[in-house]
């Protein structure tokens, strides 16, 4: 009995003082200094104050391989044949079967999917060709690394 009544004795105080630690604190608003901002300021987005300070050369010279790798993936998954799953040919034999079974809707909704699956393929393709661009620069310019004169500007 005694030790309940100690926890007790000991939450009320705490508690007491939570509260009492609270009401001496002064809420931000009741300042009157500035009101609150509007919903339309706080949802506009906030720039950073200093900007970037470089381009971001280093960081993607240093990342060029690992890039270069997951796009050669990628372009070998779509280009391979209807026997791997998410190439460009397994889809086309996916409508095949669609159409044979005359499922239109699904064969359309591939077909959806097929035009942008081939469109992925140029667009990694392009990637690609500008990787290598990218790769030459940095080897040209070791690595990336900024120059005297460009931490000046």
């Amino acid at each position: 009995m005694q030790r309940r009544k100690a926890t007790v004795t000991a939450t009320v105080a705490g508690l007491v003082l939570t509260g009492s630690l609270a009401a001496m604190a002064v809420p931000a608003y009741a300042d009157g200094s500035s009101p609150a901002p509007s919903a339309s300021a706080s949802a506009a987005p906030q720039a950073h104050p200093k900007g970037p300070k470089t381009d971001g050369a280093r960081a993607l010279c240093r990342r060029v391989p690992k890039l270069d790798r997951r796009i050669a993936r990628e372009i070998k998954r779509l280009e391979a044949g209807a026997g791997t799953r998410g190439s460009i040919a397994f889809l086309e034999q996916r409508i095949d079967n669609a159409k044979k079974e005359n499922h239109a809707t699904i064969a359309k909704f591939l077909g959806d999917r097929l035009s942008a699956r081939q469109a992925l393929l140029v667009n990694l393709k392009q990637r690609q060709s500008d990787l290598k661009d990218v790769a030459s620069w940095c080897k040209a310019n070791d690595n990336g690394k900024p120059t005297k004169t460009s931490n000046n500007a």
